[in-house]
């Protein structure tokens, strides 16, 4: 039982350095990607949807230290964490790979918190790439929350598409080594 605490916490910090990772780069380059969320997908298809949603609520806040609009996607994460592992109940990752729409059930909710989040609290500008994005939509007329939303759906879709296809691919290399998922 302790070995199997530890590998947890193990999976879980080898995660959150994923995300943050991920997550500086893509902000670094100026992405209108996010790179935030693979280590939390890939906990949860190990971990289940609590693993899933403490290693996205963790990286956010460990985010939050060099990107302070980090902290403000922390519900988005929460949510991207357990709809992946609610998700990993009925599909297991080794069929991700080639499912397009996996991607979108996994985006759609977190896309709907983070335009609320975008909208409400930065007036569709954040430290993304996609801001640039969101700022062109505006210039054509369209409305902010209009324009959000556009450009949320389609960067949080490709997002997601990104980070199923990455753990589809880590998954079927290490699912014989980590631990599964109690569920």
């Amino acid at each position: 039982m302790h070995r199997l605490k530890t590998r947890t916490l193990t999976i879980m910090a080898l995660c959150i350095a994923l995300n943050v990772v991920g997550a500086n780069l893509a902000l670094l380059l100026r992405l209108p990607i996010y790179l935030d969320a693979i280590g939390t997908v890939l906990a949860a298809a190990f971990l289940g949807p609590l693993g899933g949603m403490a290693t996205g609520g963790l990286s956010a806040l460990l985010s939050g230290a060099t990107d302070l609009y980090a902290l403000f996607y922390l519900p988005v994460q929460l949510l991207t964490g357990l709809v992946a592992g609610l998700l990993y109940r009925r599909v297991t990752p080794l069929q991700w790979q080639s499912s397009w729409w996996l991607a979108l059930v996994v985006s759609l909710p977190s896309t709907v918190v983070s335009t609320l989040i975008t909208v409400a609290l930065f007036h569709g500008v954040t430290s993304s790439g996609s801001s640039m994005l969101v700022q062109l939509l505006l210039a054509t007329g369209i409305g902010k929350v209009a324009a959000v939303f556009v450009i949320q759906i389609a960067t949080d879709y490709l997002d997601r598409l990104i980070t199923v296809s990455v753990v589809a691919m880590a998954y079927r290399l290490l699912r014989h080594r980590l631990p599964q998922a109690n569920n």
